[in-house]
């Protein structure tokens, strides 16, 4: 899943915080309303959640302030370490692993939830992923995440020039590099494995998914 991003998750861990804060201008769009996001999982969200991409903690950190309990799972140690020094995670375990890699909880979940992560998993990760995920909940369990996706390939074009037009370069280069969803093919893979999805725009780039099992698997 995503390894092969790991030598940027770890350079990115000391000004993640700052950046979703707006500390770097080209990725502005990309963390508008960052904070609204995380609260919108935070309430879609059940009582026992699997996290994943947990990084530096922001989100489990509303997860467990609104008195959830949370299991975060996070492939980068720069990452977890950053998380489990913030007061409010304490008493938090943060798991190594990621969305395809991880330790299943000993307790039945109702929830697995992530936000700017699920781009990290080619087409064919994601598809294994969601039907593991399908596996692991029982009807009326949800996956609720936030991620950069786009309605078309053509929306996506037409986004990747203007990021390039304008000279942000870096953003650009990600948005080439890494595995951004079309939603009519996340529609189907959600279809496939008995969920029921709404979606949300939340800025030019992340659009909020809730996806809800309501039968089993076809």
């Amino acid at each position: 899943m995503g390894l092969e991003f790991m030598p940027i998750f770890e350079e990115w861990a000391v000004v993640y915080d700052d950046e979703v804060n707006g500390g770097n201008p080209e990725y502005q769009e990309v963390f508008a309303n960052y904070w609204q996001i995380l609260d919108e999982i935070t309430a879609a969200s059940g009582e026992v959640v699997l996290e994943f991409g947990s990084g530096t903690g922001n989100l489990t950190e509303k997860l467990v302030v609104a008195g959830k309990t949370v299991y975060p799972v996070e492939p980068s140690p720069e990452m977890r370490n950053i998380a489990a020094e913030k007061p409010a995670l304490h008493e938090t375990t943060f798991f190594a692993g990621d969305m395809e890699k991880f330790p299943v909880p000993n307790e039945p979940i109702d929830t697995i939830a992530s936000n700017l992560v699920f781009h990290h998993l080619t087409t064919e990760e994601k598809a294994r992923a969601i039907q593991r995920y399908s596996q692991l909940l029982t009807t009326g369990g949800k996956i609720v995440f936030g991620d950069t996706m786009f309605l078309s390939q053509k929306a996506y074009t037409e986004i990747l020039a203007v990021e390039k037009a304008a000279g942000r370069a870096n953003l650009a280069a990600d948005l080439e590099r890494e595995y951004y969803s079309l939603m009519s093919e996340l529609e189907e893979l959600f279809r496939m494995n008995g969920f029921q999805t709404r979606y949300k725009q939340m800025n030019r780039f992340v659009w909020l998914v809730i996806a809800e099992k309501i039968m089993e698997a076809e």
